[in-house]
């Protein structure tokens, strides 16, 4: 929703009830990031006179509001100035994030940032279905890739960056971040301490998007590709390897495959997580969400990423954030400690979950679509010579 637009009474307390989840300086962004997506220019701004400051090594991908408000946001937070290359294909978007906060150049052109010598790490943000081209290049270009949710919308497109992966030795790192929230890591751990079989349940109410929107465009991928993973990655880290596969995927929907829709899946020792993803209006706080798990004795309940109840017996822990932490900042900070400037002290996430990841989210995209049950089984590094060719269209 574009509150830009809306009467000024409305934008006051959307800020207001910002400043009390988030705090002053994260909503600010949050703000400045809603008009970053409407501005224009007459005159694009002046390109430096300079090469820009040697501490400038990271290059960015896509500069819509998350680009804006969030990535660049927290890089600038904890690392100084070390975005040097802006591009997207509004280039107007592209000039707005280089002036707000001060990169050496920017562009349409994405070759311009992957051919940068001066940079070792790129951060893709751009549309869904040019995640994957754009960190194929990246990678193939010698760079560290951080790529944006979700990184893939085809198999085909999954058989590729694995293979170059493996066939360059590159470093990826996924923008899953509720796992890596406070919260998320204190869930983990509660759960991790007991035996048996987990349940893990979602409920999601999501914003309401216009059929027009570019998310619905076929080879985007939808909302199962572009919101439903966030909560796939998440049952799917909640279970220890050992324990996942084989997968289950039992789809519920009605008349759409991409929002108003239940899915469960069942783990291969048993465990069983639930994820209802409804999308009939607009939210006021944004994304709206609640968790509830059950293991052994401990039983798991959060809200919205606010707070977080866990009971054992007649034990029972409160959590309770100042502001709402959703794991972005420490995923955004783990991709940029993959880079030579800060020491490669991230080896990036592994070929297997990359793969795993992308195939949980395109079975239950395909589950969904079909209404058919859909089972999985783990990655099998020696299947991945053996699956078809990469598209020859490319």
């Amino acid at each position: 929703m574009d509150y830009t637009r809306e009467p000024f009474g409305l934008k006051l307390r959307k800020a207001l009830r910002y400043v009390r989840l988030y705090g002053p300086r994260r909503t600010w962004v949050k703000v400045r990031g809603q008009y970053h997506m409407r501005k224009s220019y007459a005159r694009l701004p002046e390109p430096a006179a300079t090469p820009g400051d040697p501490r400038q090594h990271v290059g960015i991908i896509g500069c819509g509001n998350f680009a804006y408000s969030v990535i660049a946001y927290y890089l600038a937070r904890n690392q100084g100035r070390v975005l040097r290359g802006a591009m997207d294909r509004h280039v107007a978007r592209a000039a707005s994030l280089y002036e707000a906060y001060g990169l050496a150049y920017y562009t349409d052109d994405a070759r311009r940032v992957i051919e940068d010598p001066a940079i070792d790490l790129v951060y893709v943000a751009s549309n869904h279905a040019s995640h994957a081209e754009y960190a194929i290049a990246a990678l193939e270009a010698g760079k560290s890739v951080h790529i944006e949710k979700p990184h893939v919308v085809r198999r085909e497109q999954l058989v590729r960056l694995c293979r170059t992966l493996e066939a360059t030795g590159g470093r990826v790192s996924l923008g899953f971040n509720r796992p890596g929230s406070r919260i998320g890591r204190r869930i983990k751990e509660a759960l991790d301490v007991e035996e048996g079989a987990t349940m893990l349940n979602w409920f999601v109410a999501g914003h309401r998007i216009d059929p027009d929107h570019w998310y619905f465009k076929e080879e985007e991928g939808g909302r199962v590709l572009g919101n439903l993973c966030h909560w796939t990655d998440f049952v799917y880290s909640m279970i220890a390897p050992e324990h996942r596969y084989p997968i289950r995927i039992t789809p519920t929907r009605a008349e759409r495959a991409d929002a108003d829709i239940a899915v469960t899946y069942l783990f291969g020792d048993g465990s069983i997580a639930a994820i209802t993803f409804s999308a009939k209006g607009h939210t006021f706080e944004g994304v709206r969400e609640s968790f509830a798990a059950h293991r052994g004795n401990a039983l798991v309940a959060m809200s919205d990423f606010g707070w977080l109840t866990i009971e054992r017996l007649a034990r029972r822990e409160r959590h309770r954030p100042l502001f709402r932490d959703h794991g972005h900042e420490r995923a955004i900070l783990r991709s940029y400690a993959m880079s030579a400037r800060a020491g490669a002290t991230f080896g990036g996430s592994d070929v297997a979950y990359v793969w795993e990841t992308a195939e949980l989210f395109l079975a239950t995209r395909e589950a969904l679509e079909r209404r058919e049950v859909v089972d999985l089984g783990p990655f099998e590094p020696s299947r991945l010579a053996l699956l078809s060719a990469p598209d020859p269209s490319r």
